[in-house]
């Protein structure tokens, strides 16, 4: 039977980063760098098994080209570490899951052989001794949480020298013995500095000339990153905003510069842009930008202070636009007083939601859209 693919991206440091940091958005960091993993696959590699921090792909009877799995397997490293640095750049959550995101590597395995399958609840999945092989080497010897590792089996199909370098590649031999039997390979760190990351737009800074329109006030009893997690997760909204019929955004992300949401008010969609202003050292910044609006433009920014551990305030400031005569007037008469209103009744829901403990289900049982919709 002709040799297969197998083929393992894995995130290290996955084990600390989940038990040392807050377990919601260290889900949604996790599950984001596999989405992007899986959207970097190239060669059309089968997904077997979605392994916690790795994805298991495979690729039946076929082994690419020695060209073509280098270039798979670099497209794999900068796609993460493009992810990784959109997520340190355009970060707005303070928590120690979102701040030490960026500390994440990743590795890669590659191996070949023989694939028997099983039916596992009407699921065809790979099977053999190959499949126990490439999860033996997860756990190999080397002195580094960032690499590419080839078996000798692969490095000899697809005739790549044992010690080839490159710009980014220089791999050197190793072997491990696994229950009395010895695994050869050949591996080489990744410099990440080598690597070509893909871009991604500028998080947008505010800077306003004049006072906001708006201004409001309110002290709440909890932490400043806890209310930052009320007014930031999506999921949270319908208990404290009304008038929204439903919100739309990606449940799967952590909030920050750049994302989206859509409220959906009488069948009207009101698309919404994170964006942010220049702040004090001590200030929590979130803004939410419009233009779906009778008006031109609206800005809205949650700027939370910490008094103490379980105390903040929380100031929010209205930058509404209206460049003609009529808009203005509208503005001026209507929109100012019924925005302040229902803001105003809004964050007293806030208060009153936390008061009565915050959350009593899984936020994310909560009916929402998925990011396909936005």
């Amino acid at each position: 039977m002709p040799n297969s693919l197998l083929f393992i991206p894995d995130i290290s440091g996955f084990t600390h980063f989940v038990q040392n940091t807050e377990i919601a958005h260290s889900q949604h960091v996790i599950s984001e760098l596999l989405e992007v993993l899986i959207n970097a696959n190239t060669q059309n590699l089968q997904l077997a098994e979605i392994e916690g921090d790795a994805l298991f792909f495979f690729k039946e009877n076929e082994i690419p080209s020695q060209e073509k799995l280098l270039a798979q397997i670099e497209t794999m490293f900068t796609a993460f570490y493009s992810h990784l640095k959109r997520l340190e750049k355009n970060r707005i959550c303070p928590c120690n899951a979102c701040a030490t995101a960026p500390n994440l590597k990743l590795k890669v395995i590659a191996h070949a052989g023989d694939l028997q399958f099983i039916t596992v609840q009407g699921k065809s999945k790979p099977f053999g001794q190959s499949v126990i092989e490439i999860h033996r080497l997860l756990k190999n010897s080397i002195a580094s949480n960032n690499y590419a590792l080839l078996s000798e089996k692969l490095l000899k199909i697809v005739g790549l020298s044992s010690d080839y370098e490159s710009k980014l590649y220089h791999f050197r031999q190793g072997r491990d013995v696994y229950d009395t039997n010895e695994i050869r390979y050949s591996f080489s760190e990744i410099d990440n500095d080598k690597l070509k990351l893909n871009p991604f737009e500028t998080p947008k800074v505010v800077n306003f000339k004049c006072s906001p329109g708006i201004v409001l006030h309110k002290k709440f009893d909890i932490s400043a990153v806890q209310l930052l997690e009320y007014i930031t997760n999506y999921s949270y909204r319908h208990y404290w905003v009304k008038g929204v019929d439903k919100f739309e955004y990606n449940p799967n992300e952590v909030t920050r510069l750049g994302t989206e949401h859509v409220c959906v008010i009488d069948g009207k969609r009101l698309n919404f842009i994170t964006v942010t202003k220049k702040a004090n050292p001590d200030e929590i910044v979130y803004g939410e930008y419009t233009t779906d609006i009778p008006i031109d433009e609206m800005y809205q920014f949650f700027i939370i202070t910490s008094v103490s551990e379980k105390t903040c305030n929380l100031t929010i400031e209205i930058f509404p636009k209206a460049k003609s005569l009529l808009k203005k007037l509208i503005l001026s008469l209507f929109m100012k007083r019924a925005i302040k209103n229902s803001l105003q009744i809004s964050i007293n829901n806030l208060e009153t939601f936390i008061l009565k403990g915050g959350v009593k289900e899984d936020p994310e049982s909560v009916q929402v859209a998925s990011h396909e919709s936005l």
